[in-house]
Parts: C-alpha cells; structure tokens; sequence
C-alpha cells in the first residue's frame, strides 16, 4: 500500500486529537434504515494514540455483500497485510471509468456501501484528561472513550445518516454503557457487547479501520525504519526496552509518543536507577503536607496534646 488511508493524515504528527469523517458512500441511500459498529484499538498501550472507528452500511449490504465476500472479523484474528487489504478496498478507488458522469467528491471503490469516520486520541490528551488536578476532575479512559464513541454517532447522524441501530464494542459494563447510550440517542436502537467485533460483521469492520489507523500511526513514531519500540504494550518486552533505553532524566520520553499517565511511565520515573531527576509535583506536595496535618491531628487527640506551632514543626 503506497498511499496512506485518508484516516491518517490529518493525525499524524498532531499532538491532539482529531477526526475524520468518509464521504457517505455513492449508493447508500442515506434514508434507508442504517446499521451502525463501534470499535477501538490501542486502549491498553503505553504508546501511541487510541483509535476509535465507526463503520456503517445497510443491513442488507452485511448480510449480502460483506459477509459472504470478504474477510471481515475482530482484527486480532486477522494478519496485518489481510486488514490493509480490507481497509484499502474500502478507500482506494477504483480506475475511474471515462463515460460514467461525475457524482460528487465520493470516489467508487471496491467495497463501496460502507462509510466510516475515526477519532485518534493522542498520548498527550489522554495523559492530560487523565492527570488533571485536582483529582476529582480526572477524565478516565473510559469516559473519553464514551464521549468519543457519543460524538462519532453525532457526526454520522449530522452527515444526514439515518442510523437505526448500533452495536458497539464496550468499554465497561455493557448494560451501564447501553442505558447512556439511549439516553444521549433516543432514537437508536442499541447492542452493546463484550467481543462485538467477533459477533456482529459491521463492528468488525470498524475494528479493521481501527487497527490499520493505528499501526500506521504507530509506525510513524518511529525515528528510524529499523527502531524497535515493540507493540506498544506495557506487557511487551521490546517497549519496555525502548521506554528504559530511551528515557531522558528530566522530560522521560517524547510527549507524542507515550502515555506518561500509564503506572509503566510513573514507575520508571520514579526509579533511581534510571537516572531520573526526583520531581515533587503539587500535588504531591498537597497530598503530602495533608496526610502530615491528619496524622498530627490524631497524635494530638490521642495524647491529649495542645495544638500549637511548636509542636507542628517539632513533629
């Protein structure tokens, strides 16, 4: 695949998170009644953006033309030249054919019933979401997950879409997530399950755009073609290596590249055998002079002692 799909340009190299959004595919009549998947990639890494995909077409497009003739399923289960061969039917198109008259910006493509967008989460917003202070304002994974997941629906729905039903992968428990769901689209029916990109064919190909999304970004982190940085799994050997050996004393690791909010990072940041600079953060430091204050207090009661400033430093 010499070109890049068209889901990768506008994030590369972005410290924020971005969108884009297909063209409605030529022959889908955006009236007829929609289904709708829901998946992501890159929620446990400590490197690299999370990508989460939609994809949608006609029921009938699934059961007649997706399931029988191509190789869709959850995208852990397929190589990596299978998905970039899937993603790249979908967006590359086809020779264009000189009589037939010109239909707009939408190009013909091989499978050319199904639309897609995708939202890439960048290590930088993640972290930031996630590190927030004081700590009562911290934006969990999950609810950016849920939020980004929310607003990919609004911008298909905002495309003139007629989206009747969703299935979604969740992001926890699904009959939690479901009722939010509902109460943001009340309009659309709702299937959110555990392992959706192995039941249900529209999801799975969501989970292919994702992951393709993915890799390639990946791969563009990479200073050199041969750099190692493994998948990107606190659990993988080779990211590990390259978080140990490439962490600098004061700023650790390019910000575009690693989720300094994963307990991998703080780990090895607060390791002296790195070589790491000991930073005491604000938080920290509140944190610190609070939990002191607590204890002071109960040493005070217990022992009948008065409150005063010599006491206090003395302690």
């Amino acid at each position: 695949m010499t070109e890049l799909p068209p889901t990768i340009p506008g994030s590369l190299n972005s410290l924020h998170t971005k969108n884009f959004f297909s063209e409605v595919p030529l022959n889908l009549d955006p009236q007829s009644p929609i289904i709708l998947g829901v998946d992501e990639a890159g929620r446990g890494p400590v490197m690299g953006p999370m990508v989460y995909a939609v994809s949608y077409c006609t029921k009938d497009y699934q059961d007649n033309i997706l399931i029988p003739k191509y190789e869709f399923d959850d995208s852990k289960k397929l190589t990596d030249p299978v998905r970039r061969s899937l993603f790249q039917k979908m967006w590359c198109p086809l020779p264009e054919v000189q009589d037939e008259p010109p239909t707009g910006s939408a190009k013909r493509t091989e499978i050319d019933g199904v639309g897609y967008a995708t939202t890439c989460i960048t290590p930088v917003d993640i972290s930031t979401g996630m590190l927030r202070y004081p700590p009562s304002k911290n934006y969990n994974l999950n609810a950016q997950a849920h939020d980004v997941t929310m607003n990919l629906i609004q911008g298909v729905l905002d495309q003139g879409v007629n989206i009747d039903h969703v299935y979604v992968d969740t992001v926890g428990p699904p009959a939690s997530y479901q009722k939010k769901l509902e109460g943001r689209f009340p309009h659309v029916k709702f299937t959110v399950a555990k392992k959706a990109d192995s039941l249900y064919c529209i999801v799975s190909v969501a989970s292919v755009v994702a992951k393709v999304t993915r890799d390639i970004l990946v791969d563009s982190l990479r200073s050199s073609p041969g750099e190692i940085i493994g998948s990107g799994y606190p659990s993988d050997p080779k990211t590990t290596a390259w978080l140990r050996k490439n962490q600098s004393p004061l700023f650790a690791w390019p910000k575009e590249m690693v989720r300094f909010s994963w307990q991998t990072c703080e780990t090895l940041m607060n390791n002296p055998s790195t070589g790491s600079i000991p930073i005491e953060w604000e938080e920290q430091f509140l944190n610190s002079k609070k939990n002191m204050a607590q204890q002071w207090a109960a040493k005070s009661m217990v022992n009948n002692e008065p409150i005063t400033l010599d006491n206090w430093f003395s302690s």
